[in-house]
């Protein structure tokens, strides 16, 4: 592999990780939206339901978007021989 491919799936890994990034906060807005409007109590039963069906898939969207964020963060740490992740709720206890 030429130097040149490196730079070019590296430019593409980085184009992706931008778009997933806003996919990302364009899914947390519109779930934000979502709730203020349940919230609001303006909303009849069967409205009601289908917002909440559709924030169930935003919720998903937006846990997958963070689970393989935290794989990737993971990754680079073991790839790059850095110290051990530490749970996010273990560092409380400190």
């Amino acid at each position: 592999m030429h130097y040149n491919d490196v730079l070019l799936i590296a430019g593409n890994n980085m184009a992706d990780n931008k778009d997933n990034l806003k996919d990302f906060e364009k899914s947390l807005q519109q779930l934000e939206k979502i709730v203020s409007h349940m919230e609001s109590g303006e909303l009849g039963l069967e409205e009601s339901l289908a917002q909440f069906e559709n924030g169930i898939k935003l919720a998903r969207t937006c846990q997958d978007t963070l689970a393989n964020a935290e794989f990737r963060v993971e990754q680079l740490i073991e790839k790059n021989g850095l110290q051990q992740t530490v749970p996010f709720e273990d560092l409380d206890e400190d």
